[in-house]
């Protein structure tokens, strides 16, 4: 007998117990568009989590979808391992035009495989090559992956657990503001640096991310970032930034990091750099850190050609003048403005974040997640973050409607509602 599409049996008897983000969401989802996911019953959902910003611009974008069914129809090459293709040819071309040239970088671009984990192999990988080093520093509550090399620099100990392995050749130093807003943890960093009895051996890399999306939106200051990038400069160790989650718009301008005075030696993408949800990824690498030779860090499926398509699309639609950005401004005031309102629902919230990649941590995991839940029930898609879960988490579509957006808020203001009036009635 053969089973229904939308049968949900079929995932529980045959998917590894390794799936998770369905099993917040309890529905099979057949169509998505915009802003919206449609399941196979026709409920319709507002979608705050966005493929965990790998969907930036949003489901289907009409320009990039058209595009791309052009190519497919027109025989485009659809893999070319790293061979000069012409749809690659006219991502670059795009790249350098509407993104480095504007920012004065001169970074070059390295495909990896397709995932932001292996962006970040490949970076670290290089870093030790080029410096002759093995040790990296990373930081309290960062997220670079779960391949052996990037989970190393990873501080959530439940991933970590399933290396099976001992993790080695990353020191980890705390974060912006994890020892509260009297230390600086940047002074402590160049303290144990500078000291040869610190038992911290010299860098080959210093990685981080501006605002750490699993670690539970902890958004690091602009000076912070500026000292620690200056630090790695003067202990010679290359400074990597990781922009799979916070880039592409997601904190506010295309890099995250482009506000704040420093160009890195290495920057990691992937998620929404394809533009349309196809697996792609990246590193960008200043010329004279470039030092892998030919496939010394291989991959079939370095470069997704049909992402290549997409990627130039949204490229071109979205990043080409200021327009994209100024509007994400007025997106990101709408978002603060429903999350101080929540935030004043639940005693000690507070707001976590920067740019569109924000949320309130409502100080315990449990309610962070019967709120998600509450907010699927009404048809609000959004998940948590951070070390206990207790963040709940907004990354909706950089490209949804004011409307939308607004809407969205108050089913999540009114599920935070409910659920604190239930649990306080269960309290009594």
């Amino acid at each position: 007998m053969l089973t229904s599409p939308s049968d949900p049996t079929v995932f529980q008897r045959r998917e590894s117990e390794a799936r998770s983000y369905c099993r917040g969401f309890d529905a099979v989802f057949a169509q998505a568009a915009g802003s919206e996911l449609i399941d196979a019953e026709g409920n319709r959902y507002i979608d705050f989590l966005a493929g965990c910003s790998s969907l930036n611009y949003g489901h289907n974008d009409p320009d990039m979808k058209t595009a791309l069914i052009e190519h497919i129809s027109g025989d485009g090459i659809a893999h070319g391992l790293d061979l000069h293709t012409e749809v690659k040819a006219r991502f670059l071309s795009a790249f350098e035009t509407h993104i480095l040239k504007p920012r004065n970088m001169d970074h070059r671009l390295m495909f990896t495989g397709p995932t932001g984990a292996n962006a970040v192999e490949a970076a670290i990988k290089l870093a030790r090559k080029v410096t002759g080093r093995t040790n990296v520093i990373s930081f309290t509550n960062g997220f670079h992956g779960v391949t052996l090399g990037a989970l190393a620099a990873t501080g959530n100990s439940y991933h970590r657990g399933g290396a099976g392995i001992p993790l080695s050749g990353v020191a980890r130093m705390p974060y912006d503001g994890y020892m509260g807003s009297k230390v600086d943890t940047a002074d402590l960093l160049e303290k144990m640096l500078s000291d040869p009895s610190s038992g911290i051996d010299a860098p080959a890399a210093i990685i981080f991310e501006t605002v750490q999306g699993e670690g539970g939106l902890n958004a690091a200051s602009p000076e912070w970032v500026r000292k620690v990038a200056a630090i790695a400069k003067a202990h010679g160790a290359l400074l990597i930034i990781d922009d799979v989650q916070a880039g592409c718009g997601r904190a506010g301008s295309f890099f995250s990091f482009e506000d704040f005075g420093v160009v890195p030696d290495i920057v990691t993408m992937a998620k929404s750099i394809s533009g349309f949800g196809l697996p792609m990824a990246l590193m960008l690498v200043r010329p004279e850190h470039d030092k892998f030779g030919p496939a010394e860090h291989n991959g079939t499926f370095r470069g997704n050609t049909h992402a290549f398509v997409t990627a130039r699309i949204s490229i071109e639609k979205f990043w080409a003048d200021e327009t994209f950005q100024d509007q994400l401004a007025q997106k990101e005031r709408i978002i603060l403005s429903g999350l101080a309102a929540i935030s004043e629902m639940v005693p000690g919230a507070r707001l976590k974040g920067r740019g569109l990649m924000r949320g309130v941590d409502v100080g315990s995991g449990d309610l962070a997640a019967a709120i998600c839940a509450r907010a699927f029930d009404n048809g609000l898609i959004i998940e948590t973050s951070g070390p206990n879960d207790e963040v709940v988490k907004i990354l909706a579509p950089l490209t949804t409607p004011d409307t939308v957006l607004r809407k969205g808020l108050n089913i999540l203001m009114d599920a935070v509602r409910d659920t604190t009036t239930d649990m306080k009635f269960a309290a009594e």
